[in-house]
């Protein structure tokens, strides 16, 4: 087994498996995704392992593997969008990494990295290095070609592979305070939503008549003049934190990645705080919906709560 560490190649070293199925109960893995178990990397953090039939070694001697069933394989999903550039995005609710075929210059967790092999499409399918897919997902993956199998560690915030830090202080106060009655034609203007199917990296609504959770909420915070940034990582990075007796109505609520994370930090999903211990926010069936804040499951993956109005 072959093992890669961001920016940096290490020695083979043997991989101790676990038989244990992953639990994915919150990712959306397709269906003919084989079980996974989960695996400790020579670093001691757990992986997603899987065996893929499908790689092949080019005529230089290096290895390559599709990159979906790789996403997959730690819960995220993947859209091959040939419709916006040829783009690959990955992410977990939202687009956390992008990437072209034949390009080495990708989007890794907002920012601009370059690839030591750029993925290329074959048969329909994207695939990379696993040099390049550890760069991509600042994390370890290991592989071992003669058997096929696969492992990739969840990514940590942590680590850096542009040699910058992946967290940012919260920047200061941009936009005036919305008054009571704003505050009530935003959560009313939010509702009219309410249904509107959920996409993974979703077009503009007036195109795709779709959202994710962050072009979701940017659409209803732009109607009040406000420009949020496209991704959930970056509209993190607006505002000021504010604690839960401070939430109100019009800030944001980010919620972690759950297991995909180390320190569990990054956001993956985003929604509005409506007031009465709810937030709207747009996932899976049946797309735009009203959640408890204080109970059920998003009560359990809080990040933190931002003010940006």
């Amino acid at each position: 087994m072959t093992t890669n560490r961001p920016a940096k190649s290490i020695a083979a070293a043997a991989l101790l498996s676990i038989a244990i199925i992953a639990n994915t109960a919150c990712s959306y893995s397709t269906s003919d995704q084989k079980p996974k178990v989960n695996t400790v990397t020579p670093a001691g953090s757990l992986s997603g392992s899987y065996y893929e039939k499908a790689s092949f070694t080019d005529s230089h001697g290096k290895y390559w593997i599709p990159l979906k069933p790789a996403a997959s394989s730690i819960g995220y999903r993947m859209k091959d969008d040939t419709s916006s550039g040829g783009y690959a995005k990955i992410g977990y609710t939202d687009v956390m990494y992008m990437l072209h075929p034949d390009s080495t210059q990708v989007f890794s967790l907002g920012q601009k990295i370059k690839l030591p092999d750029a993925p290329v499409r074959r048969n329909g399918q994207i695939y990379i290095t696993p040099t390049s897919l550890s760069k991509l997902l600042q994390t370890e993956v290991g592989w071992n070609p003669r058997t096929g199998e696969i492992n990739v560690a969840p990514p940590s915030n942590k680590v850096d592979t542009a040699g910058t830090s992946n967290t940012e202080e919260a920047k200061p106060l941009r936009i005036q305070s919305l008054s009571a009655t704003d505050s009530r034609e935003l959560v009313a203007y939010a509702k009219k939503f309410l249904g509107v199917p959920y996409e993974f990296g979703a077009g503009p609504y007036e195109e795709t008549k779709r959202f994710d959770c962050s072009s979701f909420t940017r659409h209803v915070f732009k109607k009040f003049g406000v420009d949020l940034p496209r991704l959930a990582k970056d509209q993190d990075n607006l505002g000021r934190r504010v604690s839960r007796s401070e939430l109100e109505v019009g800030d944001l609520i980010f919620f972690t990645v759950p297991g995909r994370f180390a320190s569990d930090a990054v956001p993956g999903h985003v929604g509005i705080y409506i007031g009465d211990g709810k937030f709207i926010h747009t996932w899976g069936d049946p797309g735009v919906q009203i959640s408890d804040l204080d109970s059920g499951y998003w009560s359990h993956v809080m990040l933190h709560m931002q003010r940006v109005l």
